[in-house]
């Protein structure tokens, strides 16, 4: 009863002005914190790869290129856990369930920890013939094993901060999620020049100055949860799993985790086709390019992350008008800011790259795959939105489509063909005819929702 009294008392704050307060305000205030903690993240990124470029050399950002799928593979099951429950959260939120709200804090916890750990071991024991699978030649073997080792030692606390961090976002709280990835990324960029320039550490060294970033979010992310003050906070009976909640998260993670998994894919035989047609320099030029390509990408994630509680609670609400606005001026900022990002790549392709490394082959194979990658960005913050959106509202089947037609349906068909004909170039062109593709493809479905919200809404 207490709890009862206690989530009734706040019902007027944070959590209800989700359905109150303006759209375009509300979009502000939860998206300029996401964005700038997904920018965050995205230059935490980067920093590891720029500090590594200069630091150790050519063939060891070749070596990080071909950790990410691996990398992306481990976020393919964060995002299960994270992504469906915080979006399952809005949702409760929306409709005045708290007491699942509460209980799915603890289940987040709790799958986080058992998912990446088993992760993580089975990843340790096959990591050299993955490795190799995934690109690696005799030159770059080591550099990749020694980043991923680190990196997979720390995977539960990688999974459990990302988990928590999704949390704080979907409960009202956007701006503490962005203090914890901006802490990472502050703490990170001293201690890679440390570990890597100073103590000789090399890519291992970047490697440990990621996690321990990871551990220090993680232990506020803990502290500020343990607050029985909080709105969530943990308690006894939260954390054993209920198979309800388990299933709804899994079932609306399920976009971002096939996602993800299309992207490991996609990046495998990216790295199989630039080994083979162009040797360990292109897949370094692909390494470079995926980073800058990562920062645009990640802004109008932040923007989705902005959007997703909006959603999420004006759908569980049924104030359609609502969503579908919120919707269309996340579209709107989203191609602004693809749009930007593809000029900048035109204009200004080298001296991007060159941040990353001064080897004059590998510059120039990067800036001229920069131009190819984005080619087509201007109409891909549609596409991003589209599929996230449906997310967002807990419609995961639209969203796994929308998803996985644009990697597996177009990408990787395009992947295999293609460098048959062109080598190198067909592998680089590949992408951006298929990121045109899909992003048609999704303003198609848009349009069709669209007019099923109006319909719902008693719009004529």
């Amino acid at each position: 009863m207490q709890l009862l009294k206690y989530f009734l008392m706040i019902e007027q704050n944070i959590p209800t002005a989700l359905g109150t307060q303006k759209v375009g305000k509300l979009l502000v205030e939860y998206a300029v914190p996401a964005i700038i903690a997904m920018t965050a993240a995205s230059l935490y990124n980067m920093v590891d790869s720029i500090f590594i470029g200069k630091g150790v050399g050519p063939l060891a950002i070749s070596g990080l290129a071909i950790t990410f799928p691996l990398i992306n593979l481990a976020a393919a099951f964060g995002s299960l856990v994270g992504v469906g429950a915080s979006t399952l959260l809005s949702v409760k939120l929306g409709q005045k369930d708290y007491d699942t709200a509460q209980r799915i804090l603890g289940n987040v916890l709790v799958l986080n920890f058992i998912m990446g750990g088993v992760f993580m071991i089975l990843s340790l024991l096959f990591l050299d013939p993955i490795l190799y699978f995934f690109g690696a030649s005799e030159n770059t073997i080591g550099y990749a094993r020694d980043y991923m080792e680190i990196i997979l030692y720390g995977n539960i606390i990688t999974h459990v901060y990302l988990g928590l961090n999704a949390i704080l976002r979907s409960s009202g709280h956007p701006q503490k999620a962005m203090y914890a990835t901006i802490a990472t990324v502050i703490l990170n960029s001293i201690l890679d020049p440390i570990f890597i320039f100073v103590l000789d550490w090399g890519i291992r060294g970047a490697a440990i100055a990621t996690i321990i970033a990871q551990v220090v979010a993680l232990l506020w992310q803990l502290k500020f949860f343990s607050n029985k003050n909080a709105m969530l906070h943990f308690h006894r009976g939260i954390f054993w799993l209920r198979k309800r909640i388990v299933f709804d998260s899994l079932a609306i993670g399920m976009s971002p985790f096939m996602m993800n998994m299309a992207s490991c894919l996609v990046v495998i035989l990216i790295n199989q086709g630039l080994q083979k047609y162009g040797g360990d320099m292109a897949i370094g030029a692909f390494g470079i390019v995926n980073r800058i390509a990562f920062v645009i990408v990640m802004i109008v994630m932040g923007l989705n992350q902005g959007m997703q509680p909006i959603a999420g609670y004006n759908f569980g609400a049924r104030a359609f008008d609502r969503v579908s606005r919120v919707l269309k001026i996340t579209i709107i900022v989203a191609t602004c800011i693809t749009t930007l990002g593809f000029l900048l790549s035109m204009m200004f392709s080298v001296p991007m790259v060159s941040v990353f490394t001064d080897d004059q082959d590998l510059i120039n194979q990067a800036a001229r795959g920069l131009r190819i990658t984005l080619c087509v960005f201007p109409i891909v913050g549609v596409q991003m939105v589209v599929s996230n959106f449906f997310q967002s509202i807990g419609m995961p089947a639209k969203a796994i489509f929308l998803s996985l037609t644009r990697q597996l349906l177009f990408l990787v068909p395009l992947l295999i063909i293609l460098p048959r004909y062109f080598e190198q170039q067909g592998v680089w062109i590949s992408m951006p005819i298929a990121d045109g593709i899909a992003s048609i493809l999704a303003f198609v479905l848009l349009v069709w929702q669209l007019k099923k919200f109006k319909k719902q809404a008693g719009i004529v």
